[in-house]
């Protein structure tokens, strides 16, 4: 029937049109009855012509395209109803014409009884509510409807309900994606004879009318896309277009909705190539069919597609202007040549011709065919259609058509065939797209329903080489934005990396497709082909290499980097999604033994990708200094396969390790890492912003630090265990920079670090080391105690609910499914770590959610701070942990005092790792820790606590893993005199642990004692000198040297290194000395450096021993145990030493190293039996200088304070005694000290830092501590009483135009229309809105030791809560959050100061005085040309009170940045603290008002600070204010340009702001005579009472705010 049908289709087009003309005049059921009796005869052919013409007639293509185009006449001529009702009544014939004349209705439901599908397939869009089973779910993308999921069983099971994103498919029926336990009832497996038979004739006319139909819709399609010469259609047309065609589309899909008998009908239409072929080749006489073809050739090859035929026609052998140059450049030559690229690529390549150097990309052979990125040839409608649905962005209807269609077996492989032939035309319409997110969740909505098929995925990828289609798109997608890298070699660097700040990456452009990747990777079919695929593999690590060393980070050294990049976030999820889960894809079929050759052949490709990207870049031995970037997936690839070949394959680590050299190179980027990271969080990068900080968090964070840092450390731990220990040790010292520390000096001066970064950076080496040979995760640990470790970690934070618990565990290999392996255990081992605190409600009503906490034998057990470290995005995290273990053990009773982190005895090694605890025992290690033992013991500067504690864990990690090396000891037993070295005999420490070393060779100046001192002992000195003389040049004759191996780096480095700490390349004096003075000579003059030795005569256990009373503060206060219980010796572990201090880990260290060797045990009961001198030989210790100072200068305070205390009462009698005898008729005026000037006493500030007590100075000033806030309080101030309303409708504003903000807006604006701008600033007050407040807690510090405590802050590991990089602290004795310093004027204070009362000079006079003090700015005494410190701090306290309010709240000018914006906010800030002073205090100053007591005030040095920059800038005496108010000389009116605007008249101005700006423009501080001319000018007062209070001399606050309230009375 079907071929009858195809063959009456193809036939004459234009036979009996009387027929068909006559036929459409009946009633469309009888024709359709008549129509399909005729068909059903056996010589149909009469039949089939009339269909045909009745459906050319019917279905034709002209009305809806004329419609499409836009025209409303080309519409109306194609039928008399509107485009809309011919296509309703074209509908109406298909139905018809389908049913056969019955009904419509009633022929779907016959259509339906003949369902044989047992697939559901039900099809939903986004946010349609679905189900996940795990337990049934056999692919990890499985979902069911809710019907389906609530018919079936699932009781028991580990599922959950969700959200859909993109869109889906129900699973419910396929054996392929779950577990047939888990269909409903209505799905179960149908056997085939329980389904009838459908019925010859039921679907007859299907056959004939589809066909047609579907022909029509592409032609639709066709006519309606435009391509414009610009950058394709806009979404207006598509959208158009799709509206059109949407009741055609609405039709097809409720088609496929009558089940699988009608399914399997539309599946035969759309995949026969005979009738696609016979209609769509324009090859007849039908002009609308030759024009539609055209089109269609049109769209391809505007598409950067050719039709096979066509190649000459449209020219594919030259490359077209859009083709990437990068293109045919990398791919010239390559066994996939791959010819145009999308023409959109234009742009997006541009600047790319500099890439040329690259090596060329390799692909695999199974990319030879051009049609994967260049041809098209379609042979079907569903090919076709599935093209255009492409190239109309997946509109949703045509989607869910598609999907629909999907329970049809035979369509399903069809379409993804068809789906995978247009992968790369995906790919770049993608890319084009507009609404990328929208696209990339329609193209997974399909995507996931094939690929998540296995079976399916490995056909098409036998039959489709879906592998090779998918690697090449996703490389053709990189390389449309690649730029050159800058690491290492900047100016010769071959190697190219993708921009992560292009839309591709920035906008996870790729996602889908990568997503597809992973999806079939999940299929152990699939991913062993690929595996076995040398040439993908290939293709897929040069893809790879494209994210090696991406977002490259510079350090900036001189200023603040201008633009802080957000690209970080975008290179974090690329190599997440792009590298690292496809590389969990593959690994997860890696397991087992028989994977062994997968493993080895992604290890062989992976290295030669390294080496190549080691020679694009030009490395040789050492990274370019200042630069790191967190992206090296080669080497998390190579690290994670090495792994999984230990754990899993049981593969020798050997065979599949590089040679020494390369392991060299390895090693390198992986630890710059850790030492960035270390720089980071010392605030090194501090000029890059915030956004490298946000890198370094993102690096270790739960979600990354799977695929980021821990392979790194893994990486470090393999390249440790086989290269050389001393090499890597001092590698490791050399990368944090710290070598210059390590000096027995006592002073040394760091060529590479500066001074206040050397200690964190020592930390965090010493902290990185104690990691790396701490951490267990991929050196033996199983997967149980993987998670159970990381657990406990989370847990000591903080308590944690269930869900923040299951998203801080790091996420591991199955990337699809969201589960944590081994997630059945999850609960098994939560309820074994923790105890679950019920949800509890609070006292304001709302509840806490439970939680839970560690157990109390997981704090006594199994707490480990070193998992801690590693697992902390935020360092205050740390001592959270901290703080929780130390209330444990208090609260158990286990230890009262501040304990140090617990030592935790670890994880056995995997054999193959054993070589990594050589580092424990190599003499450069040792010589370290001797070292800072000996500088910790001698208080030396830099070295820290947590230094101590680090050493110390070392010390006892060594001694856990150390080879027994008994039988060399009595060899050793000679002493030191017999060592061949001059530090230490062996590697092993627990022998060296008893070596003593004499003398140490260090440079120091000629002048120094240590110069003149007699040489040792002969052999000492020889033993010395011999290695000291023969080892420099042994360093400098590299060259002369014939042994130049691989080796010979690392023996250069090891003897380097060791050079390196026995010197100090700045001036050092002997550690034994007399008190000298500290100071540091300037750098241009530093004396000559000569050798010279120090006397040391100590060894590591003499060290840990003086250590011990040191922090005991004892002497002699550490005795053996094991001289009371033997026994002591031989116990594995003992309670006593688990948890405590300092003290107790050095009891426990001893305890190991006299119960691992004799000798060493002898040796500690010899040092015990010797009275030990005073640890360090000074006169004084540090600490108890301090003390001595700081009693010293409290006793001068306390006689300096009680003398002024004595003359302040002599000149108050004084006073008293002068007072009396004068009769004062006014007796309102405060009492007035009048003795003279010099006898003034200078205010006395306390230093709640340092403790000093003295008056503030130029050289060095005090300041108060004060928190500047941005307030706008002032400006919701109304004049109306009124109670406000809450607005209940539209119209009502919950903020009136009455607001003192709203009304001196207004008034401004105003002022600014008519008059000059620059007169209108000096005219009103701004601050009302954003003004900023001046608050005190009334502690003064001095600006030096502020400076001091604020880089202690920055200094410390525990983050506050405050940003001490904006200025943030908290008072140092009252713990006040402040911002500022603002900086005391040296003087009197305001209380002792000199008034007098007002003179009896004239008015006239004392106006002339005003004026005269007002423009001479000399008679102020701070000069800002003198450049003092305090004017530095008060020209720095000025930056932070403008940096305090935005921008808009300070610039009111109509000209940008003009001084009168800054003359106008700083007399605002003083109307502003005033104004908010008057509030605090109820409203009146002169009654006291409110309580006062509680609040300090600030003003006076506030003024002081406003007056200096106030009187920075002068007012030309013309348009002085103060010439105005007193009119000393005749207005003029104002001549010359007309067209200029005036000056405000000075009655418009604002007379508070007018008292303020001539008060701040005289000098400070004010005396009597001057304030009360200035107010009496300005206000032109003649009388005492005006404002209705009597006024009084020195009530200046007052009056300016009795002003204010007064004139905004008057104004409103």
């Amino acid at each position: 029937m079907a071929a009858a049908a195809a063959a009456a289709v193809g036939g004459q087009q234009q036979s009996q049109p009387e027929l068909a003309a006559s036929g459409l005049a009946l009633d469309k059921a009888a024709t359709a009855a008549h129509l399909k009796a005729a068909l059903s005869r056996p010589d149909n052919r009469a039949g089939a012509e009339e269909l045909q013409a009745l459906l050319e007639r019917v279905l034709s293509a002209e009305r809806p395209l004329a419609a499409a185009a836009g025209g409303e006449d080309a519409a109306a001529a194609g039928g008399g109803g509107g485009p809309g009702a011919a296509e309703e009544e074209a509908l109406e014939w298909c139905k018809c014409l389908l049913a056969g004349g019955g009904g419509y209705d009633e022929f779907c439901a016959a259509v339906r009884a003949y369902d044989p599908a047992a697939l559901c397939g039900l099809v939903w869009t986004a946010n349609f509510v679905a189900y996940r089973c795990r337990t049934c779910g056999i692919s990890p993308c499985m979902s069911l409807c809710a019907e389906c999921f609530h018919q079936g069983d699932h009781t028991g099971h580990d599922f959950n309900m969700f959200r859909s994103q993109a869109g889906g498919a129900c699973d419910c029926g396929d054996s392929n994606v779950m577990r047939e336990s888990g269909f409903c009832k209505r799905h179960q497996i149908k056997s085939s004879s329980n389904i009838p038979c459908v019925p010859k004739d039921l679907l007859m006319m299907s056959e004939f009318v589809l066909p047609r139909f579907i022909f029509c819709l592409i032609q639709y399609l066709r006519e309606g896309y435009n391509e414009p010469a610009a950058d394709g259609p806009s979404e207006k047309d598509l959208n158009k277009v799709l509206q059109l065609l949407e009741p055609q589309i609405s039709f097809l899909e409720d088609l496929t909705k009558m089940g699988g008998a009608m399914r399997s009908v539309l599946t035969q239409v759309l995949t026969n190539q005979q009738n696609y072929k016979d209609l769509t080749s324009g090859l007849g006489e039908n002009a609308c069919a030759k024009k539609s073809h055209e089109k269609y050739l049109i769209a391809l090859k505007s598409s950067g597609l050719t039709y096979p035929e066509d190649k000459l026609v449209y020219g594919v052998q030259e490359p077209s202007a859009g083709t990437s140059s990068l293109a045919v450049q990398g791919f010239v030559g390559a066994t996939g040549t791959l010819g145009q690229v999308d023409s959109s690529d234009e742009d997006d390549q541009d600047g790319s011709q500099g890439l040329g150097k690259r090596k060329r990309v390799k692909l695999s052979s199974g990319t030879k065919d051009q049609s994967i990125m260049d041809v098209l040839k379609h042979k079907s409608f569903l090919e076709e259609l599935l093209f255009w649905t492409i190239k109309y962005e997946f509109p949703q209807k045509m989607v869910t058509f598609l999907l629909n269609m999907l329970p049809d077996q035979e369509y399903k492989v069809a379409f993804t065939k068809t789906f995978v032939q247009h992968y790369a035309f995906i790919m770049k319409t993608l890319k084009k797209s507009h609404e990328s997110d929208t696209m990339s969740n329609r193209i997974v909505h399909i995507s996931v329903q094939l690929f998540s098929n296995e079976e399916l995925a490995r056909q098409v990828t036998e039959e489709c080489q879906l592998l090779d289609i998918m690697v090449t798109v996703l490389l053709y997608m990189m390389e449309s934005c690649l730029i050159k890298s800058e690491l290492q070699d900047e100016e010769n660097s071959l190697h190219v990396v993708v921009n992560c700040g292009e839309a591709l990456l920035k906008n996870n452009t790729y996602w889908p497709l990568v997503s597809d990747f992973i999806n079939i990777l999940s299929h152990q079919s699939v991913a062993k082909r690929f595996l076995e695929d040398h040439g993908l593999l290939v293709t897929w690590m040069n893809f790879v290499s494209f994210f090696q060393g991406m977002n490259l980070n510079k350090r900036e050294l001189n200023e603040h980097v201008e633009f802080e990049s957000q690209t970080y976030y975008a290179a974090f999820a690329a190599e997440l999604e792009a590298c690292a889960q496809p590389m969990w894809g593959l690994l997860s079929h890696c397991k087992v033994r028989e994977t062994q050759e997968y493993t080895r052949n992604v290890v062989r490709y992976c290295l030669e990708a390294l080496q190549d990207w080691f020679d694009a870049i030009n490395f040789v031995d050492e990274p370019a200094p200042n630069q790191v970037t967190f992206h090296l997936p080669l080497h998390r690839y190579y690290a994670m396969f090495l792994s999984k070949a230990v754990k899993c394959q049981e593969l020798d680590l050997d065979s599949v390790l590089p040679d020494q050299e390369m392991l060299m190179k390895l090693m390198i980027h992986p630890l710059q890492i850790q030492a960035s990271l270390a720089e980071i969080h010392s605030n090194m990068w501090v000029r890059n912003g915030l956004q490298i900080k946000g890198q370094a968090m993102t690096y270790v964070q739960s979600h990354f630090c799977n695929s980021m840092i821990d392979p790194d450390i893994y990486l470090l731990q393999v390249c440790a265990s086989r290269l050389d220990p001393d090499y890597f040790i001092s590698s490791v010292f050399e990368r944090f920079k710290v070598v210059d520390l390590l000096t027995m000096a006592s002073q040394h001066q760091n060529t590479v670090l500066d001074a206040e970064h050397e200690r964190s950076m020592l930390e965090g080496a010493l902290t990185f080391l104690v990691i790396l040979l701490s951490l267990r995760l991929h050196l033996g640990m199983s997967d149980d105690e993987i998670l159970r470790a990381e657990m406990v970690a989370q847990l000591c934070m903080n308590d944690r609910t269930h869900s923040s618990l299951l998203d801080l565990i790091p996420e591991n290999p199955n990337p699809k499914s969201g589960i944590i392996p081994g997630s059945y255990s999850f609960e098994s081992v939560l309820s074994a770590v923790a105890d679950f605190k019920a949800p509890v409600f609070e006292p304001g009503g709302s509840m806490q959610q439970g939680m839970y906490t560690p157990k109390a034998e997981v704090w006594d057990q199994e707490f480990d701070p070193v998992m801690v470290i590693l697992r902390t995005v935020y360092r205050r995290d740390v001592q959270s942990a901290m703080d929780r273990y130390t209330a444990f053990l208090k609260q158990s009773g286990k230890f009262p005092g501040n304990p140090w982190p617990p030592y935790k005895k670890r994880t056995s090694l995997h054999p193959s790792y054993k070589g990594l605890m050589r580092l424990l025992h190599c003499k450069t290690l040792h010589i370290v820790l001797f070292t800072l033992l000996y500088k910790i013991l001698m208080d030396h500067q830099n070295l820290s606590e947590h230094v101590l504690c680090m050493v110390l864990y070392l010390i006892e990690l060594g001694l856990e893993n150390y080879a027994d090396e008994e039988s060399d000891e009595e060899a050793s037993v000679g002493g030191p005199e017999r060592c061949h070295d001059s530090w230490f005999p062996g590697s092993n420490l627990v022998s060296n642990m008893r070596h003593f070393i004499n003398y140490v060779r260090v440079r120091v100046p000629e002048t120094a004692p240590e110069v003149k001192r007699d040489s040792p002992a002969s052999t000492s000195s020889d033993n010395l000198g011999s290695l000291h003389n023969s080892r420099r040049p042994k360093v400098l004759q590299r060259e002369n040297s014939g042994t130049a191996q691989v080796f010979s780096l690392v023996a250069e480095r090891r003897k380097k290194f060791q050079e390196i700490i026995n010197r100090s390349s700045s001036e050092a004096n002997q550690v034994v000395r007399p008190k000298t003075s500290n100071k540091w000579s300037a750098p241009g003059s530093a004396p000559q450096l000569t050798t010279a030795i120090l006397e040391i005569k100590e060894s590591i256990l003499s060290l840990l021993i003086k250590l011990h009373h040191k922090l005991s503060g004892k002497q002699n206060s550490y005795y053996p145990p094991w001289l009371d219980d033997i026994e002591i010796l031989i116990q594995p572990e003992i309670p006593k030493y688990s948890h405590g201090d300092g003290i107790t880990a050095v009891e426990r260290i001893l305890l190991k190293a006299a119960s691992q060797s004799r000798m060493n045990k002898r040796i500690i009961e010899e040092i015990c039996r010797k009275v030990t001198p005073p640890v360090p030989p000074k006169k004084v210790t540090t600490a108890e200088k301090k003390t001595l100072d700081k009693e010293e200068r409290r006793q001068k305070a306390r006689e300096r304070q009680q003398k002024l205390l004595a003359e302040f009462a002599s000149r108050q009698k004084s006073f008293m005694e002068t007072a009396m005898d004068v009769d004062s008729p006014e007796n309102d005026i405060p009492m007035d000290i009048t003795t003279a000037e010099p006898q003034v006493s200078e205010a006395v500030y306390d230093c709640v830092i340092c403790g000093q007590s003295g008056p503030s100075s130029e050289d060095r000033p005090t300041g108060l501590v004060v928190l500047l806030q941005a307030s706008s309080v002032l400006g919701q101030c109304r004049d109306n009483v009124e109670p406000k309303k809450l607005p209940i409708t539209e119209e009502e504003q919950i903020y009136p135009w009455d607001t003192c903000a709203a009304v001196h807006d207004v008034r401004l604006s105003l002022l600014q229309r008519y008059f000059k701008d620059s007169s209108c600033l000096l005219a009103v007050s701004i601050g009302w809105e954003g003004g900023v407040y001046v608050q005190t807690c009334g502690h003064t510090l001095h600006i030096d030791c502020h400076k001091s405590y604020m880089e202690s802050l920055r200094n410390d590991q525990v983050l506050q809560g405050f940003s001490v990089d904006k200025g943030e602290f908290t008072c140092p004795l009252c713990r006040q959050f402040a911002n500022s310093v603002l900086p005391c004027y040296p003087g009197s204070n305001v209380e002792n100061n000199l008034w007098q009362r007002p003179s009896n000079k004239s008015i006239q006079d004392l106006i002339k005085e005003v004026e005269e003090l007002q423009g001479r700015p000399g008679a102020f005494p701070v000069s800002i040309s003198s450049e003092t410190n305090l004017s530095k701090e008060m020209e720095s306290v000025m930056k932070d009170i403008k940096n305090t309010t935005q921008k808009k709240y300070r610039d009111y000018s109509k000209t940008p940045g003009s001084p009168d914006n800054d003359f106008l906010f700083m007399y605002s800030v003083a109307r502003t603290n005033l104004e908010l002073e008057l509030i605090h205090r109820g409203g009146n100053l002169c009654s006291g008002g409110a309580s006062t007591a509680g609040k300090r005030s600030c003003l006076n040095q506030l003024f002081h600070v406003l007056a200096l920059h106030m009187r920075l800038y002068s007012i030309d005496s013309e348009y002085n204010p103060w010439r105005k108010l007193t009119q000393l000389e005749e207005m003029n009116p104002q001549l010359g340009n007309e067209e200029q605007q005036p000056e405000v008249p000075i009655l418009y101005h604002d007379v508070t702001s007018l008292l303020l700006i001539q008060i701040l423009m005289m000098p400070q501080p004010l005396r009597k005579g001057e304030e009360y001319n200035i107010i009496e000018g300005t206000l032109n007062l003649k009388k005492n009472d005006l404002y209705g209070f009597k006024f009084r001399p020195g009530c200046l606050l007052a009056l300016i705010s009795q002003a204010h309230l007064s004139e905004a009375q008057l104004s409103n």
